[in-house]
């Protein structure tokens, strides 16, 4: 049985991206009345309703949001921030195994923008993109053009983007883009995290490009993917800022809790939906609510541009607020969770996960076709899940790794779902994986899971997956430490960059490990190289921070120690005869060493982007 090849690694184009047609223009989305859109979206169950018109949308919201007030204001007094930036990122692989059905492990391919990304076919943004001889980075606001075809890069131009900053109060440097037909699409973050402005690009001519759009809008990116040549931005809008009154005296609660809900009840729209210029950018008829009143309430919104006519957007959106989704290459996953207080979050794709008080979490799919999203069918899985790296989708089924909840027991599990009409119906599942542990990565292919939980030992466990509706787990290996991202290096060879760990379970520094996956039902690991105490693998935290290069058989992966007088290294991993030899060059220091990428290029050199500069790293 084949396997669908997931991308990891990273590779530029041959040529040189030059062709026009990427626009992106956004517009007032017309009166505070959003008209209907053409055609609507279309809701095939109960999960999910359509107001009736605006005003009937706009009492829902207020109806679930008088709920939620008291008087201290949202949730009686809990600080209403973004969300917590706790990420898992996961791993590939597979490989033929004794006992097991016909799975096996596949090379990667390569991403031609330079992102490892976690989807064939779909890319993702990053502050470093490459097509053919030319490679941009964001830095600080602004766009840098290089020529990478001579012996050293060569600036081609730089172009000031005040709006592609980030923000400055959590150390976020800001500013990540997809490439496409010679534009770049620019996401940037406002200062208190309320707003994204989206910049076009023409870059035709690199060495002179020219600003063709930016518009900002109320609500914050949490992730941004590129099908062919559409454009996707998922944007959150949380729960309204609002004046809100704190008691005083004897009567102050009762008068600040009705202060406190008159103030909802004038909220309009245009506080509940993102925004261009004070409009809604999403149709009434396109938000769809939810019947369950436990999730989080704000708007969810997928935002979509056809680059060929960048005067046509479509939006969608649910009345809830979540930023764990994941993308397909045919589908768009939002999974639902209940209100988290008092947390932070302001980076693209580093989402909190969901949190079930109910022991559920609901899960809701739509088609993507074109720049339409419709929803065809929803559902709710029993336990809590993690990131976008739990769920994975292919040929009609949805696997999802999930952790525990209060309608689970102590453990982990895979669960399989199949669209049968309007609804995610539970397939298959394979239970009782890390036992009072929790899931540190997980990767999919076409007929296998691997998940990796932690607590004192690492279990590395290895799931069949050829037949959804009967998953089994076909082995697992049980080591001190535990892996963050996992990478396969062809049929049989997994690195999983993550943590040392003691018996104790006490974790002492980053470790590179090699595992071989011929027989999955006895994974081995076969070599360890360890770094110093107080390291962390970059690549735990951001993916994008590790490149393979199968050719050469070398990881390229980025080590760092300290949080405060950080130094970066580039950590160059040799893999020959089943084992490992470790080289590392110092590269960067302070919070640029989580922007240092590592990306080949067409010409078969590796270009090394760190804080201030860009060269060729020497392998």
């Amino acid at each position: 049985m084949s396997l669908r090849r997931i991308t990891t690694g990273v590779a530029a184009a041959t040529s040189l991206v030059a062709a026009v047609g990427v626009g992106y223009a956004l517009g007032s989305a017309g009166p505070a009345e959003v008209p209907p859109s053409d055609p609507p979206i279309s809701l095939a169950n109960a999960d999910l309703t359509l107001a009736t018109d605006c005003d009937a949308l706009l009492d829902s919201y207020i109806e679930r949001a008088l709920d939620q007030v008291g008087p201290y204001g949202w949730g009686d007094g809990g600080v209403v921030m973004f969300g917590a930036s706790d990420s898992s990122a996961g791993a590939e692989m597979s490989a033929p195994s004794a006992s097991a059905r016909t799975v096996r492990t596949s090379r990667t391919e390569s991403n031609e923008s330079g992102t490892n990304v976690q989807e064939a076919g779909v890319d993702e943004s990053d502050v470093v993109k490459v097509a053919g001889l030319l490679l941009l980075r964001l830095r600080e606001g602004e766009l840098l053009a290089y020529d990478v075809s001579g012996p050293q890069p060569s600036l081609l131009s730089t172009t000031r983007l005040d709006d592609a900053r980030g923000n400055d109060w959590v150390g976020d440097p800001g500013g990540e883009m997809v490439f496409v037909d010679g534009r770049a699409v620019v996401l940037g973050t406002s200062q208190d995290g309320r707003s994204s402005t989206i910049t076009t690009v023409d870059l035709a001519d690199p060495t002179s490009p020219s600003v063709v759009d930016a518009t900002t809008i109320r609500g914050r990116a949490s992730a941004v993917r590129l099908h062919g040549d559409v454009v996707r931005v998922v944007l959150q809008n949380g729960l309204p800022e609002l004046d809100f009154s704190y008691p005083d005296g004897t009567f102050g609660q009762i008068r600040s809790r009705l202060h406190n809900r008159a103030l909802v009840r004038d909220t309009t729209l245009a506080d509940w939906l993102p925004t261009v210029d004070g409009e809604p950018v999403v149709a009434c008829d396109e938000v769809a609510i939810p019947d369950d009143e436990e999730v989080a309430l704000g708007t969810t919104t997928v935002l979509a541009f056809d680059p060929a006519d960048p005067g046509a957007r479509t939006a969608t959106a649910v009345a809830t607020d979540s930023d764990t989704s994941y993308f397909s290459t045919d589908r768009f996953y939002l999974a639902a969770g209940a209100p988290q207080w008092g947390v932070w979050n302001d980076c693209i794709d580093c989402g909190r996960g969901t949190w079930a008080p109910s022991g559920t979490t609901p899960v809701f799919a739509f088609a993507l076709d074109g720049t339409d999203a419709t929803y065809v069918a929803s559902g709710e899985v029993e336990g809590t899940i993690a990131d976008r790296w739990s769920m994975d989708a292919v040929g009609g089924s949805l696997r999802v790794a999930v952790g525990p909840s209060s309608e689970t027991g102590n453990f982990n599990s895979v669960v399989t779902f199949r669209e049968e009409g309007a609804k995610l119906l539970e397939d298959g599942r394979v239970d009782d994986l890390g036992v009072g542990e929790q899931i540190k990565s997980v990767r999919w292919f076409d007929d296998l899971a691997i998940v990796v939980t932690f607590r004192q030992t690492d279990p590395l466990y290895a799931i069949d997956l050829s037949s959804p509706g009967d998953p089994r787990l076909l082995g697992e290996l049980k080591i001190p430490g535990f892996s963050e991202y996992l990478h396969p290096l062809g049929e049989h060879r997994l690195i999983g960059m993550g943590q040392d760990a003691g018996l104790d379970g006490m974790t002492r520094g980053a470790q590179a490990a090699l595992f071989d996956v011929t027989d999955l039902t006895n994974p081995r690991q076969i070599d360890v190289v360890r770094y110093d105490k107080g390291t962390y693998a970059g690549a735990g935290i951001d993916p994008r921070q590790f490149t393979w290069l199968p050719e050469q058989r070398v990881a390229l992966t980025v080590v760092s120690q300290g949080w405060e007088g950080t130094t970066g290294w580039v950590s160059v991993l040799s893999l020959a005869d089943g084992s490992m030899t470790n080289r590392m060059v110092e590269v960067e220091h302070g919070s640029d060493v989580a922007d240092v990428r590592l990306v080949p290029l067409a010409s078969g050199k590796v270009a090394l982007v760190t804080g201030e500069d860009v060269g060729f790293f020497s392998l």
